[in-house]
């Protein structure tokens, strides 16, 4: 079982503009950099099983929050979220620690972001290590277009970039509904948690107080 307790504190880090939240593991290890790249809607904290492994195979690892996650900045402009950012973030965090270049592990998002950097400052990755969604060239036509082709206006990824600001409103007006549904077990709700939400929703307690009014039409 994974103690909370034992992830590391982080630190803030100025690059490329931006403060970067970056958690590290033995840094004693200083020399053999390993910088880990969490995906979308994920955190640093991702790693907290992978980094004292790594760092007891001799790695300084590395793992910070992209831009826009956790305490690290969160600009306003998409345009400052663009793939040149954020693998400039990348390129800086090396500035920062003093090294070269570094083996890069990303996951899902961190993928993409990993695979940029590589294509873009070859110069600053030894090694390259991906997890879950393979490498997709980019081609003429935009992804958002492509994903409505398949997948439909109504696909939330279409939906929220053909509407700006609408996914930003979605979310501030049902924070807790959203998070709970977003990481959400596949298994069927235990009965006393239905039971609970039951007799919490504003429905089931305007029952309970007035039981002789007439169920909605």
């Amino acid at each position: 079982m994974f103690n909370q307790a034992e992830f590391p504190e982080p630190t803030l880090i100025q690059v490329n503009g931006v403060e970067l939240e970056v958690f590290e593991a033995d840094r004693e290890n200083k020399g053999k950099p390993l910088v880990l790249c969490h995906g979308r809607p994920e955190h640093a904290f991702s790693w907290r099983h992978q980094m004292p492994v790594l760092a007891v195979a001799g790695y300084h690892v590395i793992a910070p929050n992209q831009r826009g996650y956790g305490n690290s900045s969160r600009p306003t402009e998409v345009a400052d979220c663009d793939i040149e950012h954020l693998t400039g973030d990348l390129v800086g965090l090396l500035d920062h620690y003093g090294y070269e270049d570094a083996t890069f592990v990303g996951h899902d998002w961190g993928a993409f972001v990993v695979w940029a950097l590589t294509l873009l400052r070859p110069d600053r990755v030894n090694k390259l290590i991906n997890l879950s969604p393979p490498y997709q060239e980019r081609g003429e036509t935009p992804w958002i277009e492509v994903m409505e082709t398949f997948l439909g206006g109504d696909f939330y990824f279409v939906h929220f970039n053909r509407r700006s600001g609408v996914a930003d409103a979605v979310f501030d007006a049902h924070t807790s509904r959203f998070l709970r549904d977003l990481y959400r077990k596949n298994v069927p709700p235990h009965p006393l948690s239905r039971a609970w939400h039951s007799s919490t929703s504003p429905r089931r307690r305007h029952r309970s107080v007035s039981p002789s009014s007439s169920p909605p039409s």
